[in-house]
């Protein structure tokens, strides 16, 4: 009898331990379940890309030029989507500089630029005359009137001014002549801390192996390139507007470029359904800028006309960054 009693008693304490032991694990789970709703883990994100961005006026140029937007406002505008630094084009001022002077215009935009906290990075001169012109006379002349943009560059900020040199198509004349031309400006800039950039824009500056043997041969610490995701055309046929010479290779293009550039323009122009630029592959042309070893800013020149500026300028912005996830 004591036997069965004793086996009945370590029974029930046995399956009253299994209990309390099925319980305490059920209550470690229960606070386990509780702790990771409440402390969830932190979302991985991508590494912050290589590169600032910027936004060229450009990319308004029609809001400017078609629809009479000021384009003083474009500090603001800038601002209003999510920019902090701009590059301004000296072409898009010349009603308000014949409106109200050239001073006033410059004194203006110092203080757009300061009352929304946007840096000015470089202007994009053009309408100035051809730092490569043939004529001595004629590219001198150019040199001249550059220079109050060199100043306007120095008060507001800016680290470079963008030049063209078209000039003629003869190799041997246009090399002595941009040689000249970009050394005489680049002396007058140097004093004033200023860069002078030259773009592919046309001409021999869309030949990349062409234009670095003046960069090269110049061997100036103020004067390089300002690379630009498009812009290859060397010849057009003024009439049709249609380019007859092209360099073909953008990719190998903007690979000679970038050991002297001190700024880069992202060119866009129109994208297909998954937000990829139609002619540009962006993976691929940033993978060689960041090869290259730049890290400043990239801006944003949208030129394209199935959508808004506004909405371009936000489709190359995006597409910059996620293309930026992709690189190696």
């Amino acid at each position: 009898m004591y036997t069965t009693i004793y086996k009945n008693r370590y029974t029930i304490l046995k399956l009253n331990f299994m209990k309390s032991k099925y319980y305490y694990f059920l209550y470690l789970f229960s606070l386990l379940v509780v702790f990771s709703c409440n402390n969830p883990k932190k979302k991985i994100e991508s590494p912050a890309p290589f590169f600032k961005v910027s936004l060229a006026q450009w990319s308004f140029n029609r809001m400017i030029i078609n629809n009479g937007a000021n384009p003083l406002d474009f500090p603001k505008e800038a601002k209003d989507l999510g920019f902090n630094a701009v590059e301004l084009v000296s072409e898009l001022y010349s009603k308000k500089i014949n409106e109200i002077g050239f001073e006033k215009t410059i004194d203006s935009l110092v203080i757009n630029l300061s009352k929304n906290k946007v840096e000015c990075l470089l202007i994009m001169i053009d309408e100035e005359g051809d730092l490569a012109h043939p004529d001595e006379t004629e590219r001198d002349d150019a040199v001249e009137r550059h220079k109050k943009w060199v100043d306007a560059a120095a008060k507001l900020g800016c680290h470079s001014i963008r030049v063209n040199t078209n000039g003629t198509l003869i190799e041997d004349i246009w090399l002595t002549a941009a040689e000249d031309g970009l050394r005489k400006l680049s002396t007058y800039a140097a004093s004033k801390n200023i860069n002078i950039l030259v773009e592919n824009h046309g001409g021999f500056s869309s030949d990349p192996e062409t234009l670095m043997k003046v960069i090269n041969t110049l061997n100036l610490s103020n004067c390089g390139t300002l690379p630009d995701f498009g812009n290859w055309c060397i010849k057009w046929v003024k009439e049709s507007k249609k380019c007859v010479v092209e360099y073909e290779d953008y990719y190998k293009g903007i690979e000679i470029m970038m050991p002297a550039a001190k700024a880069v323009s992202a060119k866009s122009y129109n994208f297909d359904k998954n937000g990829n630029e139609t002619k540009i592959d962006y993976v691929k042309m940033l993978q060689i800028v960041k090869d290259s070893g730049y890290n400043g800013y990239i801006g944003i020149e949208y030129e394209g006309d199935e959508i808004s500026e506004k909405e371009g300028v936000v489709a190359t912005r995006n597409l910059l960054l996620n293309a930026a996830k992709k690189l190696n």
